[in-house]
């Protein structure tokens, strides 16, 4: 049997799945990733414990299968977008990679908006400048971190740091570069004017050749092999930014479709033959399936604040669920479906990590009163979550003519039944969530497929390795109640927007 592996470095897990030719899920392995927090609204990883990590989970496929090094026919990277990794001069990490949840730099984006510099920027990128990509990032360090940027040699996303890793080569995968405002979406190339427009023209010679997600960018180095078990020589492909690895994991490979993922990040976004340029969604990228663009609004503002949840107010019910030999998830499904939608729950903001209304705006309940349980709580959470999805789809389907047919879900949602009918009645579109437990690490196997031949094209690969689960239609009976909610929902963020940066202000001293 013929197998590949992809590996996903998310914002707070690094996983790795064994998928066979056919698409099935042969094992997952994953390991919590420590995030750094020096300064408040920095958020940082050890790049070497990072490339560790992603060691330790190709060999636990290894260890746990038994599949043997040789049966492997390619492995595909994916991760993050946004955020930065700087290789040095000295052929060492310059310092702590920088994840896509930070927002040190949002008064870049702030001051590039206010003087016209991220008009002139769309004009090229077709994006708006958020303070978690690299261009905010790089002009940050260079202001307050004197002397990193003379010691890169390379600009990295996160995954083609871990590809730079396996194989040595350093290389830019376009659906990445073209996500970070470092690429003419016109030319598909870098452009040294649009780097000027930011103040980093210097950087230009230090973003690595651009490269295509299925094609094979090096493979795997004699000291790679030792440390991760993988076969010397083993090919390694371009990969991909993850929401694009998540596209073709749901077979969203046109515009027939949304695909949301609920993750660390809400990510919502379809594939269009042409980029959305009324400066209506937060961004266009090029998807991984040429000629299209990927039409992408997303936040850090999904399914991670459940985890935070749990963590830090329910450490005791974690701990009984787990000695009862249950999920804790399966505890809080159970809450949320003995509270009825029609019953007034707490409006939460799922802003822990960052928000999509506001670059300080802050996690928050409003409305709690003292009738209300921990039952209460989560299912507030949960809905919360459910409406900054919202707030992003509404945005996405005013640049449509027409309604998808389906929204494609994927991430933690999926395995709520409870959360899953939720999304489907506070949307009001059917929902199909796909039947799989890692689906940028699918996404990567599918692109791996096709660069060694398996398959003709991506589309024809998706096709026939992914796996579409029934419909899950939407109860006309409870729009007018999810309609009432989400209208509070935004009413708490429209009062509460004046007050951020006073909030903030005292969370910086």
């Amino acid at each position: 049997m013929q197998y590949f592996i992809g590996l996903d470095n998310g914002g707070t897990i690094t996983k790795a799945a064994l998928i066979d030719r056919n698409g099935n899920e042969i094992h997952t392995a994953s390991i919590p990733t420590k995030a750094l927090t020096p300064y408040p609204g920095h958020m940082e990883r050890d790049m070497d414990e990072m490339w560790k990590a992603n060691c330790a989970v190709i060999r636990s496929l290894l260890q746990e299968t038994g599949v043997q090094p040789s049966e492997i026919a390619a492995v595909g990277v994916c991760g993050h977008g946004k955020g930065l990794y700087l290789w040095g001069t000295d052929d060492k990490p310059v310092r702590s990679g920088i994840l896509s949840s930070d927002n040190r730099a949002y008064q870049f984006s702030q001051k590039w908006k206010a003087d016209g510099t991220e008009q002139a920027v769309f004009a090229r990128s077709f994006q708006h400048i958020m303070a978690c990509q690299p261009v905010a990032l790089l002009a940050w360090l260079k202001e307050n971190e004197p002397g990193v940027l003379e010691k890169t040699k390379w600009v990295f996303a996160c995954k083609d740091y871990i590809r730079f890793r396996l194989t040595g080569e350093a290389r830019a995968e376009l659906t990445d570069y073209s996500g970070a405002n470092l690429v003419n979406l016109r030319t598909k190339q870098y452009d040294p004017e649009l780097l000027d427009l930011f103040g980093l023209g210097a950087i230009l010679e230090k973003l690595p050749p651009l490269c295509a997600s299925t094609e094979i960018c090096g493979r795997v180095t004699a000291e790679a092999s030792e440390q991760c078990g993988l076969s010397e020589g083993m090919p390694v492909i371009g990969g991909m930014f993850d929401i694009d690895a998540c596209a073709l994991a749901l077979d969203v490979v046109d515009s027939s479709h949304i695909c949301m993922i609920a993750g660390t990040w809400s990510i919502n976004e379809y594939p269009s033959p042409a980029p959305i340029l009324d400066g209506s969604v937060e961004m266009n990228s090029l998807f991984c399936l040429s000629p299209y663009y990927l039409v992408e609004e997303s936040s850090a503002t999904s399914a991670g604040n459940i985890e935070w949840f749990v963590k830090e107010l329910l450490p005791e019910v974690k701990q009984e669920a787990e000695r009862q030999g249950k999920s804790v998830y399966d505890v809080l499904n159970a809450w949320v479906e003995q509270i009825p939608p029609e019953e007034f729950v707490p409006i939460f903001l799922p802003f822990l990590m960052a928000s999509n209304i506001h670059p300080n705006a802050k996690g928050s309940l409003i409305g709690l009163m003292s009738a209300h349980t921990r039952r209460h709580l989560v299912r507030g959470v949960y809905e919360g979550i459910a409406f900054s999805h919202r707030y992003h789809l509404e945005k996405l389907l005013k640049t449509r003519s027409t309604l998808p047919e389906s929204i494609r879900l994927a991430g933690g949602v999926t395995r709520s039944a409870v959360w899953t009918q939720m999304f489907a009645d506070v949307m009001q579109l059917p929902i199909e969530p796909v039947e799989v437990r890692e689906a940028g690490a699918l996404g990567c196997a599918i692109a791996a497929a096709v660069a060694v031949g398996n398959h003709p094209t991506l589309d024809a690969a998706a096709a026939a390795m992914c796996k579409i689960s029934p419909r899950v239609m939407p109860d006309p009976s409870k729009k007018q109640i999810y309609d009432k909610k989400y209208a509070l929902y935004r009413s708490v963020i429209d009062c509460l927007d004046p007050l951020w940066d006073e909030m903030h202000a005292l969370v910086k001293d």
